[in-house]
């Protein structure tokens, strides 16, 4: 799965998606990451889509699920680096995330974990 890498920081596993990600990556991506959370004991997912240029409605449901998949394993999650036109095309599209956090940054989430996690 070169499409995508996985780190942890901090107790937070980091995503990087790159723009060259195929459906097949991103099926297995699911399947890392939630391996990866519950084997690391993570306290936090941040899915980092800034590479990413346009969306279609599957890559839209996969980010989402990629987000309700952690939160489920009790990994608070927030999707960042969204491109307005990424966002204005998820909202075309009829793609609602209300389960889905987002951030500016990577920053940005990171203040927002630490400071869930009381520090």
């Amino acid at each position: 799965m070169d499409a995508a890498s996985i780190h942890l920081v901090e107790d937070v596993l980091l995503v990087a998606i790159q723009e060259d990600i195929t459906d097949t990556d991103i099926l297995d991506l699911q399947d890392v990451l939630s391996e990866r959370v519950s084997a690391e004991g993570a306290r936090g997912v941040v899915i980092d889509i800034s590479t990413l240029e346009i969306v279609d409605t599957f890559v839209g449901r996969v980010i989402a699920q990629l987000a309700n998949i952690a939160n489920l394993l009790d990994a608070e999650t927030f999707v960042v680096g969204m491109r307005p036109a990424v966002a204005m095309t998820l909202v075309e599209l009829g793609m609602h995330l209300p389960e889905t956090r987002t951030a500016l940054s990577l920053t940005h989430a990171m203040q927002r974990l630490r400071a869930a996690a009381g520090g």
